[in-house]
């Protein structure tokens, strides 16, 4: 019948389009099952595999490491002369232009000194007078003498009353003297001459000015600038160590700049104050510059380095190299297979960027000084050598460039060995603190 034969194809077709979407479903299946599997042996092969882990390094070096102990200083002139007037009456002229340099005993300004000079001529005056009166009264007491041993013309008293008037007048020619001494000594005084060498400040006072003696104001400041000295201040546990070493040689002390980046001279410890300041605890240092090219002025604050020793055959790394642990100090030391090791070390101290180590190291090992939060004990790195301008290559680049003395390893506040947190400070800006410090 043809109505049962339609239904009979129509129940055919749906039975092969539900057999072939049940095919496709199991195919796909399968397929994820496939590629799900090979992923997770793929993730696993990779677990399995240890990974390269790329890391900046430095070799490990034994050199000469300068100590430096660091402070602030301002600097002050060798001397500093306030000039003024020994004398009243008006300023006549100036010698000197502002800013000159000039030296001991030249002119430099001229009172008006006809005043004095007349005064001067009236002292000699009266001493000359006093002077011709002496000379009678003691031609008289003479004769007075001679009559009374010859004759007896005179008396006793006589002769003793012409002695007495004869010295008396000697007194007075004597205080004449003295009054003519002080007019010349205010006649010099009228010419102002330069009691130091050093260079002029500005001026004071114009020519025409009245000046006088009791004036609180000078006339010009003079400074000596060739040498000039420095006065800074040190922690006072520091003193013994710097008294002790420089009775036994001059220590020298650098200048820097206020960022502590240019040194501007150099010089030498003079000496060391005789009292500690109690509201500090510090003490105060001298060091004396040649100053020749004139770089540096009083009043002006400058970063001292006194160099106070230099360890000679230092073993020395980057001071980024050194991690700290629970059980102390340690660096990552590069295998020749290319395999790390935590090492222990002894750190002597710090000095600017470097670290001098004690024990745990040896001269051309290979350390790593970036890269630490990523290892572990015997994992595999891709090393690269750092810049020589900026390890342990250079003692000297890192010690005067080092901030106070007195704190403890820069790596304090790493983690222990082995953790994947442990992290190196930032370079060695930490350890930039440290001015031949002992580790803590």
């Amino acid at each position: 019948m043809p109505g049962l034969e339609g239904k009979a194809d129509n129940g055919a077709s749906s039975l092969r389009i539900r057999s072939a979407a049940v095919a496709t479903l199991l195919l796909a299946a399968s397929l994820l099952a496939a590629c799900t599997s090979s992923s997770d042996k793929a993730t696993t092969a990779r677990a399995n595999t240890a990974q390269t882990i790329p890391v900046t390094v430095a070799t490990v070096q034994q050199q000469d490491l300068p100590i430096y102990l660091n402070g602030l200083g301002s600097v002050e002139a060798f001397y500093t002369v306030n000039v003024k007037s020994r004398v009243d009456g008006q300023l006549e002229r100036v010698n000197f232009r502002e800013g000159q340099s000039v030296k001991k005993g030249d002119l430099l300004a001229v009172i008006d000194p006809r005043p004095y000079q007349a005064l001067l001529d009236e002292a000699q005056a009266q001493l000359f007078r006093d002077q011709a009166a002496l000379k009678d009264a003691q031609l008289n007491y003479q004769r007075y003498k001679d009559l009374l041993a010859e004759s007896g013309a005179m008396s006793q008293q006589q002769v003793d009353t012409q002695k007495s008037a004869a010295d008396q007048l000697e007194g007075t020619v004597r205080n004449d003297q003295a009054l003519v001494d002080n007019a010349k000594l205010n006649l010099a005084y009228c010419h102002i001459t330069a009691p130091e060498s050093g260079r002029i400040g500005l001026r004071q006072v114009d020519p025409g000015n009245m000046v006088h003696a009791s004036d609180a104001g000078s006339l010009l400041v003079i400074t000596q600038l060739q040498p000039i000295t420095v006065i800074f201040s040190l922690p006072e546990d520091q003193l013994q160590s710097v008294a002790q070493r420089l009775q036994k040689s001059p220590l020298p002390v650098d200048a820097y700049s206020q960022d502590d980046q240019t040194k501007i001279a150099s010089g030498k410890l003079l000496t060391i104050d005789n009292e500690i300041d109690q509201t500090t605890g510090t003490g105060r240092l001298k060091a004396v510059f040649e100053n020749q090219g004139n770089e540096l002025w009083p009043n002006q604050f400058v970063n001292i380095h006194l160099l106070l020793e230099t360890k000679k055959n230092a073993i020395v790394i980057p001071a980024a190299a050194v991690q700290n642990g629970p059980t102390g100090s340690y660096v990552y030391l590069v295998n020749p297979d290319k395999t790390v090791a935590i090492t222990p070390v002894n750190i002597a101290l710090t000095q600017g960027n470097v670290a001098q180590v004690e024990s745990g190291l040896s001269p051309s090992q290979i350390v790593v000084i970036d890269g630490q939060d990523k290892l572990q004990n015997n994992g595999r790195v891709d090393p690269h050598m750092q810049a020589a301008s900026k390890g342990a290559g250079s003692a000297s680049g890192g010690g005067p460039h080092s901030g106070g003395a007195g704190t403890p390893n820069p790596a304090a506040n790493n983690p222990g060995p082995g953790s994947p947190h442990s992290r190196n400070p930032k370079g060695a800006d930490s350890g930039a603190a440290n001015s031949g410090t002992p580790s803590q």
